[in-house]
């Protein structure tokens, strides 16, 4: 073997063994990202082809490689579409240089119908000689279980434990913000307490009663007017505000109410047979005072109550 030959197996074993060494940091490094579950992408921009370095693209929504063509426009048709312009915009104003960088959290369509959400970030790595973005580099990564943590931190923060309606801290948040509204609008504050309901407890037992308020809740959830929320005080309390409602709108509720509470609700061990106090305050926004408007609308209730129950009193908030 002369010098020649020797020095070109020479560089053959090098480079063989450059490209063996290439692969194991290849795959310690997919496996560093696989195990944090952080996906790592390249975007050639002027053509939208997309590479994925440390999964099979389509993975994370459930599709094999052979089901999508990885491209920009594949990925933003799975886009979730109340996402979408705001995903795409972002993106845009970071190829267009409006941000150094591209980042944002949003929802991806599942092949199974669910959605998943992740958290996307890149940047321009490469421009072309006109100055014109070449590449772009990222990461995205699912946090859907995360994200469905927080969702449901944050439900359980606003809802009654009980019955999912809004509790009393949601519906004061609520009513602030209908107050910001730029136009007037009719609104009412409806407080309804149950009658006898504290005999259901002493007869058929308190798991009898829970059964029963969350019976109602369903009942007033399905009932109420359009632009309507329902909230539990706590016991056999509920208060409902609602805005854009006439009062035609709101006698129509309070019959409905009062015609379902005639009649008796099955439960598993017996029968409740209760009645409905309502006290509805009619108000205009804005009107700032909660307590106020609460405590007309609990005195207008407690007026049925004194009468003999299972009725409703209307009054105005100056």
């Amino acid at each position: 073997m002369n010098e020649h030959q020797r020095k070109l197996e020479q560089l053959i074993e090098e480079n063989r063994r450059l490209q063996r060494e290439n692969k194991r940091l290849e795959e310690k490094l997919n496996a560093a990202l696989d195990g944090t579950g952080l996906c790592l992408w390249e975007q050639h921009v002027p053509t939208g082809k997309l590479t994925i370095f440390n999964m099979e693209w389509g993975q994370m929504l459930g599709y094999n490689s052979q089901e999508l063509e990885a491209t920009v426009d594949i990925w933003k048709s799975k886009l979730h579409p109340d996402d979408y312009q705001e995903v795409v915009g972002a993106l845009e104003d970071h190829l267009s240089g409006k941000t150094s960088s591209y980042q944002v959290v949003h929802r991806m369509l599942h092949k199974n119908g669910s959605h998943s959400w992740v958290s996307d970030r890149g940047r321009v790595v490469e421009f072309d000689s006109q100055g014109q973005p070449l590449r772009m580099m990222g990461t995205h990564i699912d946090i859907t279980q995360e994200k469905r943590y927080e969702l449901e931190l944050a439900k359980l923060a606003s809802s009654d434990p009980l019955t999912g309606v809004l509790n009393r801290a949601k519906l004061e948040q609520e009513f602030h913000a209908l107050n910001q509204a730029d136009a007037p609008q009719n609104a009412a504050l409806i407080f309804i307490d149950l009658d006898d309901f504290k005999a259901v407890n002493d007869q058929l037992g308190h798991r009898s009663g829970d059964a029963l308020l969350i019976q109602v809740a369903r009942r007033l959830s399905e009932i109420a007017p359009d632009n309507t929320l329902v909230a539990r005080m706590g016991g056999d309390e509920f208060v409902l505000l609602s805005h854009q409602t006439s009062r035609q709108t709101l006698n129509t509720f309070v019959e409905t109410l009062l015609e379902w509470g005639k009649h008796a609700i099955p439960l598993e061990n017996g029968v409740a047979n209760i009645g409905f106090s309502i006290g509805v305050c009619q108000f205009t926004t804005p009107y700032t005072e909660f307590n106020l408007l609460y405590n007309l609308a609990d005195q207008a209730m407690y007026q049925i109550k004194k009468q003999g129950k299972h009725g409703a009193a209307f009054v105005q908030a100056n």
